[in-house]
Parts: C-alpha cells; sequence; structure tokens
C-alpha cells in the first residue's frame, strides 16, 4: 500500500486495534531505544520492508497512516510479539513510569547475569589454583609451610593496599568486622595434617 493510500484509508472512523497498534509500534520502538529509522532497518531484513517516514505516520500523523497486514506480520516478527499484542490497548505498558521501570529491569537483570558469570568464572579459577597448592602441599611439610608462608605474605600485602584504617587494624592483629580475609588458604592447608 502506498503512502498515498495509507493515509486516503485513516481517518477517524477506522477501527480501534489500528489506534492501538500504533501506539505499540511506537512504544516497542521506544523501548528499544531504536530510531524510526533503525525499525526500518529491522523490517527490511526481516522481510517486511516500510520506510522511515511511513513509520512515523504511522505512529504520530495527523491522521495517522493506516497499517496493512504485511507491516502488521513484519512488526510482530521484529518486535516478537502477538497479533494480539499488537493489536489490543497497550494499557499500562503505556505509561512512562511502566516502561522505565520495565527497562531498568532489564537492564539490571543483564547486569546481574553478567556479574553471576563471572563470580562463576572466578571460582572455578580459584578451585583449580586451590587443586594446585594442595599438590605442592601435599609432597611434605616443608612444601606445605612454604604454601601457607606465600598465602599470609600475600595476604598482608594485599591488606596493605586496602584503606589505612582497615590496614592499621590488621597490622594490630584485630580484622575489621564483618570482613573476611581477602586470600583464603586452600582447605587442604587450612589444618594441619598428620605425617
Amino acid at each position: 500500500m502506498s503512502g498515498e493510500e495509507g493515509t486516503e484509508r485513516a481517518g477517524p472512523g477506522r477501527p480501534m486495534p489500528e489506534d492501538h497498534a500504533a501506539a505499540r509500534i511506537k512504544l516497542e520502538r521506544e523501548v528499544r531505544g531504536w530510531s524510526t529509522v533503525k525499525l526500518a532497518e529491522e523490517m527490511a531484513a526481516a522481510g517486511h520492508p516500510i520506510n522511515q517516514s511511513a513509520i512515523w505516520r504511522i505512529e504520530s500523523g495527523k491522521p495517522r497512516r493506516r497499517v496493512n497486514l504485511d507491516e502488521a506480520l513484519g512488526f510482530c516478527q521484529v518486535f516478537d510479539i502477538t497479533m494480539q499484542d499488537l493489536t489490543g490497548p497497550p494499557g499500562e505498558l503505556a505509561t512512562p513510569r511502566i516502561r522505565e521501570l520495565a527497562q531498568t529491569y532489564v537492564q539490571m537483570t543483564l547486569e546481574y547475569r553478567q556479574l553471576r558469570a563471572a563470580i562463576d568464572r572466578n571460582q572455578m579459577h580459584l578451585h583449580e589454583i586451590q587443586m594446585e597448592l594442595d599438590a605442592y602441599g601435599d609432597k611434605g611439610p616443608e612444601q606445605r609451610g612454604q604454601v601457607d608462608e606465600l598465602l599470609r605474605l600475600e595476604e598482608r600485602a594485599a591488606m596493605r593496599n586496602l584503606h589505612p584504617s582497615q590496614a592499621r587494624r590488621r597490622n594490630q592483629g584485630q580484622p575489621p568486622a564483618d570482613e573476611q580475609p581477602a586470600v583464603a588458604p586452600p582447605t587442604a592447608l587450612r589444618t594441619p595434617r598428620n605425617p
């Protein structure tokens, strides 16, 4: 459908779902931070070409341009929503506060997953190091003593790099409240073993 046909068919007598679709298209585009140009590119990539000025006229034209079936299917595909979602009333989704909350929630969830993955990688690496230190310590009391001493030296060096008041407390033999040691010795080396 050309832009002229869309404009001719737009008007006060058009069905309410088309107004809902226009509002939902704008909402979905803005939630993703896309411009009308970016949305036009995504539509073309999905096999439903539409130019950015047509998207603007659908969202904000006076009167709004109508959406044909091929375009509606394309918007559903690009936004990963159903036709019912596209044509249903946007309701509370359209309020700026709800959009802001949804965006923040998704952003923080992604950050949490990235941090969680980094923690998991860190734990795996620590476990590998611990196994190597344990294997070295298992060779005899001298090696175990070397590892224990190295861990103490490294921990002291790490403590000196912390806040001066915290380091001063540690130097006096008092760990700061609610704080665990920066370096925990490997489990096999924490308790002395009988030879």
